[in-house]
């Protein structure tokens, strides 16, 4: 059983947003780092990847459909309509790529307080299935139908909003995103054991958009900063894309 776990999600190659998530005192004595996938797509691939694996075992790694983008455009030639996950994936070594295609797709610990945690991306079934804070209850019973009954907590991401709530019996916690959130210009992660806390750590936003743009040779850096880093997607926005993808 571990005592504490942070959980990061949705990094998308921000070395800002990372570096100030990592530098929050909860997340330095936490027991375990568990990463909830999209990790490298955007404009640092390489230098978040470095750093989450100098975490050594702390660090829990959780393959998403981002990462998994990556492995297939190196490997199999894939063709994907993200230009962060283009670009990134030609700037990464073969070690990175081995360490994606090592990923699992789920993780599970023993969190004090709060038993049986399933670590997913986006749904414990499907690294691209979309579910929202207020999907029906029929959405989420079908969602979960798969799980193990001794589940009483699953963590997600991959639509970068973050919430909390109960779904047919089952804690669904949602850290929203570090890298590129929707809806609060900040780097949003969450807290485990022995309750469940959603976090944001706010940071210079505009020295990382200037770092962005000065260190990455992603096309248009500036731009990706500018709309991503600064939060200029809403919630709103971001429901109304997500919102047929749950069946509405």
């Amino acid at each position: 059983m571990v005592r504490s776990v942070a959980v990061l999600s949705d990094i998308h190659g921000s070395m800002p947003a990372l570096e100030a998530v990592l530098a929050e005192p909860e997340v330095r004595a936490a027991d375990a780092i568990v990463l909830t996938g999209d990790i490298a797509a955007g404009p640092q691939p390489v230098e978040v990847l470095d750093t989450l694996v100098a975490l050594g075992d702390r660090a829990v790694w959780v393959r998403g459909n981002a990462d998994r983008e990556l492995w297939e455009i190196r490997r199999e030639g894939a063709e994907v309509p993200w230009p962060e996950a283009m670009w990134a994936a030609g700037q990464l070594r073969d070690d990175h790529l081995e360490r994606i295609a090592a990923m699992p797709t789920t993780a599970r610990l023993e969190v004090d307080g709060l038993g049986e945690v399933l670590f997913c991306h986006a749904t414990p079934r499907d690294d691209t299935e979309v579910v929202l804070v207020d999907s029906r209850p029929s959405r989420w019973r079908e969602v979960l139908s798969e799980m193990d009954d001794s589940i009483g907590t699953v963590v997600c991401g991959h639509t970068h909003m973050p919430f909390a709530r109960l779904a047919d019996g089952v804690q669904i916690v949602n850290p929203g995103s570090v890298g590129m959130p929707y809806g609060r210009a900040a780097a949003h992660w969450a807290l485990l054991g022995p309750g469940v806390s959603l976090r944001h750590t706010v940071f210079d936003l505009d020295a990382a958009c200037a770092r962005i743009a000065s260190e990455s040779s992603y096309p248009d850096a500036a731009g990706w900063a500018d709309e991503y880093v600064r939060a200029r997607n809403t919630d709103v926005d971001a429901l109304a894309v997500f919102g047929p993808r749950d069946g509405r």
